[in-house]
């Protein structure tokens, strides 16, 4: 029998965290579609908003082209409470964030869909502060309806996050890689592109309505600064 180099309870938080996870694979019918967007918009845009004096990291602009896309795509913006789903006009959007200790939090700016970029950005280094601070309030940690999860800046290019419960919907971000593409003129080009994830809840939203949905964020990116 092998003898661990030291053990790690699953208590306190981390414990909570778990019992989260696994509470949200048992009650609700997970899918994840995969799928990746030509970034080359994106990286654009944030460079002539940066020109105009306005930061945006390229999470702030995914943030701004998914709620474009939610718009769209209301029943994707629900949450399943007992046998009901439901949808809301309100787009309160969860931002995974990764603390320390191997903690992981996901509090929701509220009315995200009225924000711009510049405002969404605000909000998110708001929410990330306060994490780190222990200065959410319950409202945030709770009040989601569509959660995304950037891991970016890793070598993750694709992943299956696990929604955050109540909520049916969950984007998952990866990496940016470059691409050897056919241009319009037939010469081949490398282009960056987005690796994006979207697991959703099965018992509301069937597998064509969520592969629209994948499409129209890809869209959004594609043409954010049009």
């Amino acid at each position: 029998m092998k003898v661990p180099t030291r053990s790690v309870p699953l208590k306190g938080v981390r414990g909570m965290i778990a019992d989260k996870m696994v509470e949200s694979l048992q009650t609700a019918a997970q899918l994840t579609h995969h799928g990746s967007a030509d970034a080359g918009a994106l990286l654009a845009e944030k460079a002539r908003l940066a020109g105009a004096g306005t930061k945006a990291s390229v999470e702030d602009l995914l943030m701004l082209a998914v709620v474009r896309a939610l718009k769209k795509h209301p029943e994707i913006n629900a949450r399943v409470e007992g046998r009901v789903v439901q949808i809301f006009d309100s787009i309160d959007l969860s931002i995974a964030i990764a603390l320390p200790g191997n903690v992981l939090v996901a509090p929701a700016i509220d009315g995200a869909g009225e924000m711009d970029v510049a405002a969404l950005r605000a909000a998110r280094q708001d929410l990330a502060t306060r994490a780190k601070a222990n200065k959410l309030s319950v409202s945030e940690m709770t009040g989601g309806t569509f959660c995304v999860s950037n891991l970016g800046l890793t070598r993750v290019e694709h992943f299956t996050p696990i929604l955050n419960a109540p909520q049916i919907g969950l984007l998952g971000i990866g990496r940016l890689t470059d691409r050897a593409v056919r241009n319009d003129a037939g010469a081949v080009e490398l282009r960056p592109f987005v690796g994006l994830s979207l697991t959703f809840d099965h018992r509301a939203i069937d597998g064509a309505p969520a592969a629209d949905v994948l499409t129209t964020i890809c869209e959004e990116i594609e043409g954010i600064g049009s």
